[in-house]
C-alpha cells in the first residue's frame, strides 16, 4: 500500500494506475466500484470483509473515514493492487471541511459506466438514499446488527426510509430460514393460522422474518426471546400441528412437521463476506425486502 498525504481524487486515480502496473495487471478487470464507509477503530476489519466479498465480484473498494469536520480539509489515502485484492483498493482519510462533502472525493474515482454499491458496517445515515455518499450508489447497503446507537430501533429506520436500492444484512441473514420455510409449505399444503419467532431480544433478523410471514401469510406472528444465538426458532401453527425449525446452537437445525419424523437441517451462521457478497450478486430492488419493510413499519405503528 502506497501512503498518500495531503492529497486529491487526481493524485489517487494516478496511484491506481501505476499499483496495477507493479501488479502486473494493466488492464482493468473489476465490474463494479464499492464503497465502505467506515470508522477509524473497525477500519481494519471491514476492509478485510470487503476483500473477501471482492474475490466474488471484483471491485474498486473505496474505504471512506470521515473525520473531524473542523479546520481545513486534508485528504490522506493508503492505495494499493493485488496483495489479496481482486481489483484496486484505497482507504481514504478525511478531515475539515471536506468531510461535509465526500462525495467531491469520491465520485472522480468511480469506475465509469459500472454500477456503485456502498456499504455501511455500522450506524448509516437515517436516509441513506439521500446520504451525499449513498446518493453516489445504486446499491445501499446497511447493517442494522452492527449499530452501536439505537440498536432496537436501527432496523424500523432503515424500513422506514425505504428507496429503490436499498437493503440490510439483517434481511440477507434470514435467506436461508425463508427458503426453508416456503419449502416445508410446498410440502405440507396446509393452512397457517398462526406464527412465532424466537430470537434473541434485539435481533433486526427476527423482526423482519417476523413481518415477512406475516406479510406473506396473513396470520398473526407472535415474537418471543430467548438467550440466541440469533434466530432460534420459527414456528408455524396448522390445523394438522406446528411446523418448527429450532436452531439453538447456530449451525445444525431441526425440522418438525405433522405425521413425519425429525429431521436435522444444517443451517450455520453465515460470516460478514458471504452475506456482503451475496447482496452485490443483485443491482435490481428486492420487491420482497420493500414490502416487508414496509409491513414492519406498519407492525411499528399499529
Amino acid at each position: 500500500m502506497i501512503e498518500l498525504t495531503d492529497t486529491n481524487s487526481a493524485a489517487i486515480a494516478s496511484e491506481f494506475v501505476r499499483a496495477r502496473k507493479r501488479a502486473g495487471s494493466p488492464a482493468m478487470g473489476m465490474v463494479m466500484t464499492m464503497v465502505v464507509v467506515v470508522d477509524e477503530d473497525i477500519a481494519t476489519d471491514v476492509m478485510a470483509v470487503a476483500r473477501e466479498a471482492s474475490h466474488e465480484h471484483p471491485a474498486r473498494v473505496l474505504g471512506v473515514i470521515l473525520g473531524d469536520g473542523r479546520g481545513a480539509s486534508q485528504v490522506n489515502a493508503q492505495v494499493g493492487a493485488g496483495a489479496g485484492w481482486s481489483g484496486e483498493t484505497a482507504l481514504i482519510r478525511l478531515k475539515g471541511e471536506v468531510v461535509k462533502h465526500p462525495e467531491s472525493v469520491v465520485l472522480p474515482l468511480l469506475l465509469p459506466d459500472s454500477p456503485v454499491a456502498i456499504y455501511w458496517p455500522a450506524d448509516p445515515p437515517e436516509d441513506t438514499a439521500q446520504d451525499p455518499l449513498g446518493a453516489l450508489a445504486q446499491r445501499r447497503i446497511t447493517d442494522a446488527a452492527g449499530a452501536k446507537r439505537g440498536k432496537g430501533k436501527a432496523i424500523h429506520t432503515q424500513c422506514a426510509s425505504y428507496t429503490k436500492g436499498n437493503t440490510d444484512l439483517a434481511w440477507t441473514r434470514i435467506t436461508p430460514w425463508r427458503a426453508l420455510l416456503a419449502a416445508a409449505l410446498d410440502q405440507h399444503h396446509l393452512k397457517v393460522t398462526g406464527a412465532s419467532v424466537t430470537a434473541e431480544r434485539i435481533s433486526p433478523s427476527a423482526d423482519l422474518l417476523g413481518a415477512w410471514l406475516h406479510d406473506r401469510l396473513k396470520v398473526p406472528v407472535v415474537r418471543k426471546s430467548s438467550s440466541g444465538p440469533g434466530i432460534t426458532e420459527v414456528v408455524l401453527e396448522t390445523k394438522e400441528g406446528p411446523i418448527s425449525i429450532s436452531r439453538s446452537d447456530g449451525r445444525l437445525a431441526t425440522y418438525r412437521s405433522p405425521g413425519h419424523p425429525d429431521r436435522p437441517i444444517a443451517l450455520k451462521r453465515r460470516e460478514l463476506p458471504e452475506l456482503l457478497a451475496e447482496e452485490l450478486r443483485r443491482l435490481d430492488e428486492d420487491d420482497v425486502y420493500a414490502e416487508t419493510a414496509r409491513r414492519l413499519v406498519k407492525i411499528g405503528r399499529s
